[in-house]
């Protein structure tokens, strides 16, 4: 997978490559989907909620540029395999997930593997993560149609985010840069993500 899917494909950051060289894929995602766990494609992991294909997740992680030190907000913990990848790339995570189930999956299949320096939340991910504001870096693993604005506010100075915007049928991933206290966005790559919805949820 991270020969032929990844690095032939341009990824070139050494630490996202041995970071997704460590993680098994087929953790977390249903049994029965194993044999295709480290395919280029997503996978169902329920409640109609995907496992992003490993090219996509790759490139998001290298245009973060995560340095070891950071502390990172993460939108959409789904299955928790990004968050897996996120701890071996930075200081801490904190993970933010809409639906309970997939929370509490996440967080057992996390800590069944030893990724310790992750914290997960079920809330209104566009909301973000006041608490432990501010974030060198935020992934947003859902498209929006716009940049929230509670996210960005929860940048550092300086700080990244990658985040799908445009309509549910298809979007471009965007890196925003907090500089100056104001955006400086960047046109990645098209791409397609299940849509990030916004109010209250359950329980937290």
């Amino acid at each position: 997978m991270v020969r032929t899917q990844l690095a032939e494909r341009g990824i070139r950051d050494l630490r996202v490559l041995d970071a997704m060289r460590k993680v098994p894929r087929h953790e977390f995602i249903p049994e029965s989907f194993w044999h295709d766990a480290y395919e280029d494609h997503p996978l169902p992991i329920g409640e109609g909620q995907t496992i992003s294909q490993p090219y996509i997740v790759a490139a998001m992680l290298e245009y973060l540029a995560l340095q070891s030190t950071d502390h990172v907000l993460e939108i959409g913990t789904g299955s928790g395999y990004v968050t897996a990848l996120l701890s071996l790339l930075c200081a801490e995570v904190y993970s933010v997930e809409r639906h309970a189930q997939l929370a509490a999956s996440a967080e057992s299949t996390l800590q069944r593997l030893h990724y310790r320096n992750v914290k997960i939340r079920v809330a209104d991910g566009s909301q973000g993560w006041p608490k432990y504001a501010p974030f060198h870096a935020i992934l947003v693993s859902a498209a929006t149609p716009e940049m929230p604005p509670a996210l960005f506010a929860q940048l550092h100075e300086g700080g990244r985010m990658v985040v799908p915007v445009g309509p549910s049928f298809s979007q471009q991933l965007q890196l925003i840069r907090k500089l100056a206290g104001k955006p400086e966005v960047n046109i990645l790559e098209g791409c397609r993500f299940v849509p990030l919805v916004e109010g209250a949820v359950d329980s937290e």
